[in-house]
């Protein structure tokens, strides 16, 4: 199994760092670098892309900034000179946080991270999460999930006869989630595809709810259409 990755940093000397460390990474596949995150975002629409290795302190627009532009997030790592920025990263559930300069071995074992998770998402046995409720987790199977909602501090999960309440991010639970399956088409709800029942252009219809999809994730309507019509 390889990982895809893009790296983006206003610095071409640390990308030239990230290229060199990812050449020597047997399983990952460095796609794309660029020095103006704007430009990525055409790319990631395009493209699945499995990791993102993003500065955090960039002129126009910080990693932490843009990773919560994106609909579709990928396995996060941020990289920066500052390590009063980690806490920060780890709140929007980035895997990993790298402190320039880092070595190939440590950076080897954020790419190890991320594989393991890409095989653990991937694997023909996952057909369940565990979702945390208080202080335990309860299993829930994919299939049983229609959609997510955030409210507040909690997320609610719709599910076949009942519903759950957890207090993980959507941020956390989108990774956990098969990215073929589900989708983010508001920052208040992710959605099983194969549950829809009805769509237009400003929202969409699951087991007779109204959701809406918000002005910053219209890409996720081509993309749903895209995997309908591949079905």
């Amino acid at each position: 199994m390889k990982l895809t990755a893009i790296a983006i940093d206003d610095e071409p000397s640390a990308l030239e760092v990230v290229s060199r460390h990812a050449s020597k990474v047997p399983f990952l596949e460095l796609v794309a670098t660029f020095t103006d995150a704007f430009d990525a975002i055409p790319f990631l629409r395009q493209n699945r892309v499995d990791l993102l290795f993003v500065d955090i302190k960039m002129p126009d627009i910080s990693g932490i900034e843009f990773v919560q532009t994106l609909s579709r997030v990928p396995m996060v790592v941020f990289t920066t000179a500052y390590s009063e920025y980690a806490v920060q990263g780890f709140e929007l559930d980035a895997i990993d946080y790298l402190l320039k300069p880092f070595s190939l071995v440590r950076f080897t074992k954020s790419c190890t991270k991320a594989l393991e998770i890409k095989t653990l998402r991937e694997g023909d046995s996952e057909k369940f999460i565990f979702v945390k409720t208080g202080y335990e987790e309860e299993k829930v199977l994919l299939d049983d999930i229609f959609y997510i909602e955030s409210d507040g501090n909690y997320l609610i999960f719709t599910l076949k006869g009942r519903k759950l309440l957890s207090r993980q991010t959507m941020t956390d639970i989108l990774q956990m989630l098969p990215e073929g399956a589900f989708i983010r088409v508001h920052r208040s709800y992710i959605i099983a595809i194969s549950k829809i029942e009805k769509i237009s252009r400003h929202q969409l219809w699951i087991a007779d709810h109204e959701i809406p999809i918000g002005a910053s994730y219209e890409e996720s309507l081509t993309t749903i259409r895209e995997r309908i019509n591949a079905r």
